[in-house]
């Protein structure tokens, strides 16, 4: 079948067939397709959208252009949580160790950060000597030896959805919900999943910026998991503020152990309850949310959690002394705290302002190949809602200049906005949605 017959019907707003699909997918893997008729075949999706099956069909012909990881040898059932990007999400670092720790194996293949959002991988690179190129027998070694693996995807995993993402990037053609979808889920099933908690950002700091587009993503996620025969939920959360304390990978790990330790900010730890309780839940290992939340409040109290992180750090060939002593990962040598310029209540700390300071600092990357400062960051100190008077310390710049601290205190300053009424605070999260 020709590629321009196949442009043409998505072009009319027709439905493909599940050949048509796989058809034009292995012929851009197998370069037989040019890039200019994936380009033109995205925006027709951009702009007719795909059905439900049509969407399950391109995230199984994606998950066929390359290798597929089977870990049913060595574990029941394998869990893994999605979260589609945000400002201080180093939810992995907790809830991978909590679920484990709680008697479910966790195989979790990660990414780095790009633009504004933190990498998994970044971040536990910021412990000297942690490794994340693992083979597929060390990974399943792994999950069969301690029940968590932190690792990075291999290229041979769904290629094609790296050509294709690299293709929308520069297309115009990255906000097509269905392209999105099929990108995580062909991701996440070729890496073995089984059961997957979706954790769907909605803000300003998100891709997703309204609840209903949330919402919609959430749905078309779910939809291919019941389709290929997977177990999942999503939970849409905000992302209108940063999630925790910390911005910057050194500095989110710091977090992470203080939480494990049973410490770490309010919402940052409620957030990972919830998530580690949905893949409980997902998994089996308990009947109810209520009761899968208080296996993961007991790992955390009982120390299992932390010993979990202490194992997966040792592993996988980092330092397990900053587990003991955090201080001892890599810092910044400057350290610039801010106060409010004025009383009142912190109406917004906007994420993605929040975010892009972060990035200007060098914790993140422009393009992919960039290399981050795991020393920089920021610590917000406030949160919507919270009452603040003159003086106070609002947020703490980490940085490797005073050029770069400049810079980022200014922006970081717009980002804040204090006024004189009490400000209702912001939902951790707005629904769980279910299959």
């Amino acid at each position: 079948m020709r590629a321009v017959d196949i442009i043409i019907k998505k072009r009319d707003g027709l439905v493909l067939s599940r050949e048509e699909i796989s058809s034009f997918v292995q012929g851009f893997v197998n370069n037989t397709i040019p890039d200019y008729q994936v380009s033109a075949w995205a925006m027709a999706v951009l702009l007719n959208g795909m059905t439900p099956q049509e969407t399950a069909d391109l995230t199984m012909a994606m998950i066929e252009s390359g290798d597929q990881l089977d870990l049913s040898d060595v574990v029941d059932i394998a869990v893994d949580k999605h979260s589609t990007g945000g400002v201080g999400d180093k939810t992995t670092l907790v809830v991978g160790p909590v679920v484990a720790a709680c008697g479910v194996p966790v195989g979790k293949m990660s990414g780095r950060g790009l633009s504004f959002t933190g990498g998994t991988l970044d971040k536990m690179e910021s412990i000297p000597g942690f490794r994340s190129d693992l083979s597929e027998q060390e990974f399943k070694d792994q999950l069969k030896s301690i029940g968590l693996v932190l690792a990075g995807q291999t290229a041979d995993l769904a290629p094609a959805d790296g050509k294709m993402y690299a293709l929308r990037d520069v297309t115009g053609t990255v906000p097509s919900i269905p392209l999105i979808a099929s990108s995580v889920m062909s991701k996440k099933l070729a890496a073995g999943t089984t059961a997957i908690v979706l954790d769907v950002k909605t803000g300003n700091g998100a891709f997703m910026q309204s609840v209903s587009e949330a919402e919609q993503l959430a749905a078309e996620m779910l939809s291919i998991a019941r389709l290929a025969g997977r177990k999942a939920v999503a939970l849409i959360s905000d992302m209108n503020q940063p999630l925790g304390t910390a911005v910057g990978n050194a500095l989110e790990v710091k977090e992470a152990i203080e939480t494990l330790k049973g410490d770490g900010p309010q919402d940052f730890r409620d957030h990972c309850i919830e998530v580690a309780g949905h893949m409980l839940l997902l998994a089996g290992r308990t009947d109810s949310i209520d009761s899968a939340r208080a296996l993961v409040v007991d790992s955390l109290a009982s120390g299992t959690a932390l010993e979990k992180f202490r194992q997966l750090v040792k592993i996988q060939g980092g330092d397990v002394l900053v587990i003991d002593n955090p201080d001892l990962l890599p810092f910044a040598p400057i350290m610039r705290e801010v106060p409010a310029p004025i009383s009142g209540y912190v109406e917004q700390v906007h994420a993605r302002e929040v975010g892009l300071a972060a990035l200007e600092l060098g914790a993140g990357r422009e393009k992919k190949g960039d290399p981050v400062d795991p020393r920089v960051g920021i610590l917000i100190h406030r949160k919507v809602g919270d009452a603040v008077q003159q003086g106070d310390l609002l947020f703490t710049v980490h940085a490797g200049s005073e050029e770069s601290c400049d810079a980022a205190v200014e922006r970081l300053l717009a980002a804040h906005r204090i006024v004189p009424e009490p400000v209702k605070r912001l939902p951790l999260f707005y629904q769980t949605m279910e299959q």
